[in-house]
């Protein structure tokens, strides 16, 4: 169940942008799904984003409500750094899991929280910076923290969920090719693999959060254009809503407008030259 998918962008100045990817489907069995879940997460005041696959319940509940401690001001603060953050933020959701039944959970919780620098004097210490954390607990082998290394050039960064197998298969051919190495690879990867996955656990559409390295940014939420229909975290959006307020991407990670559903007038096209026509 899930497929979930980090990256960076990285340029001659450092890390540009790191992302979370993530299908939309939670399932009781392979006949029984729901195709509109929601698997990524941003906050709206702090630079900081979060996805999660294995358990569905836990992970959905305990991440919505650190996004809302997050942007009521109460568990953050902007003179902590990304260290700190993650700190505070992973002992809340490992309380939270201490209280939660046994007997209800599954066999094992993956959290993923990409953290920037909250904020950064550029004229003394330079560009921000940015981590990234994951949080696995296991019935097995109980809690595990990992901090993953941020490469010097773009790229992958961490896949979970039953979907990885699919998803790695995949992306071995697709740094052969001549977008190698780029942000746009790894999501022309995960929505390629996602149109044609096997596993019958993912699907739905694809779901986007990020964050940016412009000072002053918070986590991004993204609009997806997939398949001519407009969804946003999992949901699909009616025809009759207000399209300006969030960012668009479609399948090759282009800037759309969400009203027309087209790339947008002067965005640069991100071409897939493996995808399967």
């Amino acid at each position: 169940m899930t497929m979930l998918v980090s990256w960076v962008g990285v340029d001659p100045h450092g890390p540009t942008s790191m992302y979370i990817a993530a299908d939309s489907r939670i399932s009781w069995d392979a006949a029984n799904t729901f195709d509109f879940a929601k698997k990524v997460f941003a906050s709206k005041k702090y630079p900081e984003i979060f996805g999660y696959a294995g358990d569905v319940l836990f992970p959905s509940i305990v991440l919505g409500q650190i996004v809302e401690l997050i942007d009521a001001g109460i568990l953050l603060n902007t003179t902590m750094t990304c260290d700190q953050k993650n700190k505070i933020i992973f002992e809340k959701i490992c309380e939270s899991l201490s209280k939660y039944p046994q007997l209800y959970i599954g066999s094992n919780v993956q959290i993923m929280h990409l953290s920037r620098d909250t904020e950064v004097d550029t004229k003394v210490r330079g560009y921000p910076k940015f981590y990234h954390y994951k949080l696995t607990w296991s019935k097995k082998n109980g809690f595990i923290f990992e901090k993953i290394s941020i490469p010097n050039k773009s790229g992958l960064l961490c896949v979970l969920g039953t979907g990885a197998k699919e998803f790695n298969e995949k992306y071995l051919l697709y740094q052969k090719g001549r977008n190698s190495n780029t942000s746009r690879n790894v999501f022309h990867c995960f929505t390629d693999t996602l149109a044609n996955i096997q596993d019958r656990y993912c699907g739905g559409s694809p779901q986007l959060v990020g964050l940016i390295r412009k000072p002053l940014t918070y986590g991004i939420s993204f609009g997806i254009i997939s398949e001519k229909r407009r969804y946003y975290l999992g949901m699909q959006i009616p025809n009759n809503a207000c399209f300006t307020n969030v960012e668009w991407r479609n399948n090759l990670f282009e800037i759309c407008d969400g009203g027309t559903k087209n790339i947008k007038e002067g965005a640069a096209h991100q071409p897939n030259p493996l995808l399967k026509k």
